[in-house]
C-alpha cells in the first residue's frame, strides 16, 4: 500500500483539511461540537494513524475534496486492512460487512473499506499518494482511484433508491474527471472483473451523460 508519489495540481484544490472540516461545520444545519473540538478530534485521529503506521488510504469527500470544489463532509472514509480494525484509535464498532464498516472515534464517523475487497486493495496500492493533512501525511487516494471508487458504488445506490446520495457522486465524477481527465475505456476496464456486466452497461451509459455534460457547460 505504498506506491511512489504521483503529482498532479488542481486549479480549484482546497486550502487545507482545516479548511474542508471548518466548512463543514459551518454549512452542517445541526452541528455537533464547535471547530476547535472538531478538529483536535481530526487531529488526533489523523495524526495516530501516521505515528502507529497503520496502513490506510483517504478515500471519499476529504479526499475528493482535496482536489476539487466539491460537497462538503464530516466523516472519515478509508481504505484499510481487515487485521488493522483493531488497531485504530479508539474506534467503535457500529455495522460492519463483508468490506464495509462504519463506527465512530469519539465525535468522528468513519467509514472503512477493507482491502479484502480486489478492487479497494487495488486503489490502495496503485492508485494513492502521500499527501499533507494538517500535522500528519497520509496516504490520501489520487483523482482516477477516487472516481473508480464513487462508480464502483453507483449501480448499488441506484438499486437500494439513494437517488440523492447518487447524484452527489455523479456531480464529483464530473468535477474530477473535468481536471483530471481519464478514458472511460480504462476505467470500465478496471473495474470489469469487480461488478456484473450489466453494472458496466449501466456505467457506460453515466460516462456518456457526464461527457456530455463536460462538452456543453451549459448544462452545468
Amino acid at each position: 500500500m505504498n506506491p511512489a508519489p504521483l503529482q498532479h495540481s488542481s486549479p480549484t484544490r482546497r486550502s487545507g483539511l482545516a479548511g474542508v472540516i471548518r466548512d463543514a461545520i459551518l454549512f452542517s444545519p445541526h452541528p455537533a461540537m464547535n471547530e476547535e473540538s472538531l478538529l483536535a478530534a481530526v487531529r488526533e485521529f489523523l495524526a495516530t494513524l501516521e505515528r502507529d503506521r497503520i496502513p490506510h488510504v483517504l478515500v471519499g469527500g476529504l479526499a475528493t475534496l482535496q482536489f476539487v470544489e466539491a460537497r462538503n463532509t464530516r466523516d472519515i472514509d478509508l481504505i484499510i486492512a481487515v487485521e488493522d480494525l483493531d488497531r485504530l484509535p479508539g474506534f467503535v464498532l457500529r455495522e460492519r460487512r463483508d468490506w464495509f464498516a462504519t463506527g465512530d472515534c469519539g465525535p468522528l464517523r468513519v467509514d472503512l473499506l477493507f482491502t479484502t475487497n480486489p478492487l479497494f486493495e487495488r486503489i490502495a496500492r496503485e492508485h494513492s499518494e502521500e499527501r499533507a493533512f494538517l500535522e500528519a501525511r497520509l496516504r490520501c487516494a489520487t483523482p482516477e482511484g477516487i472516481i473508480l471508487l464513487k462508480l464502483f458504488a453507483l449501480p448499488s445506490l441506484y438499486r437500494q433508491g439513494q437517488v440523492d446520495r447518487a447524484a452527489l457522486y455523479e456531480t464529483d465524477i464530473l468535477l474530477l474527471l473535468r481536471h483530471f481527465p481519464a478514458e472511460d475505456a480504462i476505467l470500465l476496464d478496471q473495474l470489469a472483473p469487480h461488478m456484473p456486466p450489466t453494472d458496466i452497461r449501466a456505467l457506460e451509459g453515466v460516462l456518456s451523460d457526464i461527457r456530455t455534460r463536460l462538452s456543453n457547460p451549459s448544462r452545468f
